[in-house]
């Protein structure tokens, strides 16, 4: 079972980063077409950049116990596509969240 112990940290931080965007409205909940367009195109970018990374013999698959040791292919973890997923809506949800404090704080101040 340990084997699944990051895959379930991505999918708990997934969650959490979601359960963030429903309480404060800034990615998914703001705009749902939008944000999936957005992390279609952000998740498809970074897999393809793995991709880059794999043929050119950069990246390469760390073992450790704590992955399932699944390969959707060569040097590329089951694991990644869901890390990927949670760097960008980790980033849109930081990037809104920014935009929304600064925009109020201008419109306190004026």
């Amino acid at each position: 079972m340990i084997g699944f112990a990051y895959l379930g940290c991505l999918l708990l931080g997934i969650c959490c980063m979601l359960l963030l965007d429903w309480r404060f409205r800034l990615f998914f909940w703001r705009d749902a077409a939008a944000a999936a367009l957005v992390m279609l195109a952000g998740t498809g970018f970074f897999l393809l950049w793995d991709a880059a990374g794999i043929a050119a013999g950069i990246f390469l698959r760390g073992v450790s116990e704590a992955t399932t040791g699944i390969l959707l292919a060569p040097e590329l973890p089951l694991e990644e596509p869901f890390f990927l997923v949670f760097l960008v809506l980790c980033t849109m949800i930081l990037y809104t969240g920014t935009v929304r404090v600064l925009t109020r704080r201008r419109s306190s101040t004026s």
